[in-house]
């Protein structure tokens, strides 16, 4: 058994639990590290142990096993935390443990990091984080978890913006309407592929079951179309596809609109302005809300945010777009829209986002125009 002195969010025990495998049962001793404060970190809301001679902090002890031990190091020592011994008082006796010192990458404020504020107002994404990682098997440790963190990030993100729509034609859900079980760990790096069992009330007044289901689980996407009214010209993007390519279509290359993950922290409207730069050289002024639903509900968590982007589309704007460092390999074309809505009649527009944003584009300008003749 190691003691460990948690000063940060380690002292939330459900997320302690959820890291390091349990805590076999010992219940945590409020204790007080001398010579240390805990600052917040300038971005996010990520406590920075720091030492300063007079002052004190309250924080938990826990005497853990090897094993939680052996995956809390396998946690936090990716990102750059190293462990080391330091003495806290518990009851006013001086107690031999171990604690976690943050990366120097970390940038502390001068603001003080509350506990108590973290848990009223930051809580629900660290816990989504914690319990994809404590799902995983075998567990995410070392370089896997470091590579695979940003994505966990999505997905808890993503989850946190799942809010009810109106329900004034389909059925109004209640908490018990339906239950979700994982019937084996996720799967996939990038993307999440869980297998569940499904259960739900039916129409009839009867229940389905225990259902065996498969679900991909993505992220929030940000779409914009961008639209240039004076010249009635849009901006597409063409890029290589594997889902085409892994169904056989022997042209897997598509026509979309500027595209790209919400991060976490980052609201669509954001996301669409940072991917409308890193894509497509825009830089933003107006974005008119088109919708947002999901892309492929039978099967997918991917949930899409789509905008058009009122801009200039000139003739010598770039015709390659792109992040080098995320091996994009883009082509935009700008036409006109009328060539553009004719690809959804010839069936070269294939994608379903490009084909209901230009429709949306469509009945958007329609309304433009009679607007401006009245």
């Amino acid at each position: 058994m190691t003691k460990f002195f948690f000063y940060g969010t380690l002292r939330h025990r459900p997320m302690l639990e959820l890291l390091s495998g349990g805590t076999a049962g010992a219940e945590g001793r409020e204790a007080v590290l001398p010579g240390h404060k805990v600052l917040r970190s300038v971005e996010g809301d990520m406590p920075i142990l720091v030492e300063e001679e007079g002052r004190s902090l309250r924080g938990m002890l826990w005497d853990l096993s090897d094993d939680a031990r052996e995956r809390l190091d396998a946690y936090e020592l990716p990102f750059g935390y190293v462990r080391r011994a330091v003495s806290a008082v518990v009851n006013g006796q001086p107690v031999e443990a171990q604690a976690y010192y943050p990366p120097e990458s970390l940038r502390p404020s001068t603001d003080e990091w509350s506990f108590e504020s973290w848990l009223r107002q930051s809580l629900p994404l660290p816990m989504r984080r914690a319990a994809e990682i404590a799902a995983t098997e075998p567990p995410l440790v070392g370089d896997s978890l470091q590579e695979q963190g940003p994505m966990i990030d999505h997905r808890a993100a993503a989850s946190l913006r799942a809010r009810g729509t109106p329900t004034t034609l389909r059925r109004r859900s209640e908490p018990d309407d339906f239950e979700l079980h994982r019937s084996g760990p996720p799967t996939g790096k990038f993307f999440r592929f869980e297998r569940l069992d499904v259960s739900y009330s039916c129409f009839d007044g009867g229940r389905a079951e225990n259902l065996p289901r498969e679900v991909m689980v993505g992220a929030d996407a940000a779409l914009v179309l961008p639209y240039d009214a004076k010249r009635d010209r849009v901006l597409l993007v063409e890029q290589f596809r594997s889902g085409p390519a892994r169904r056989g279509d022997p042209q897997p290359w598509t026509l979309e609109p500027v595209a790209g993950l919400v991060d976490a922290g980052e609201t669509p409207e954001e996301a669409a302005r940072r991917e409308a730069a890193e894509e497509a050289s825009l830089d933003l002024d107006r974005l008119e809300r088109m919708f947002e639903g999901y892309a492929s509900p039978g099967n997918a968590t991917d949930h899409f945010y789509a905008f058009l982007a009122l801009c200039d589309l000139p003739d010598d704007h770039p015709a390659m777009g792109g992040l080098e460092a995320e091996q994009e390999d883009l082509k935009l074309h700008i036409l006109s829209f009328d060539t553009a809505f004719g690809l959804i009649e010839s069936g070269e527009a294939n994608a379903m986002p490009l084909i209901s944003m230009l429709l949306w584009l469509d009945r958007w300008r329609a309304k433009a125009r009679a607007v401006t003749a009245g």
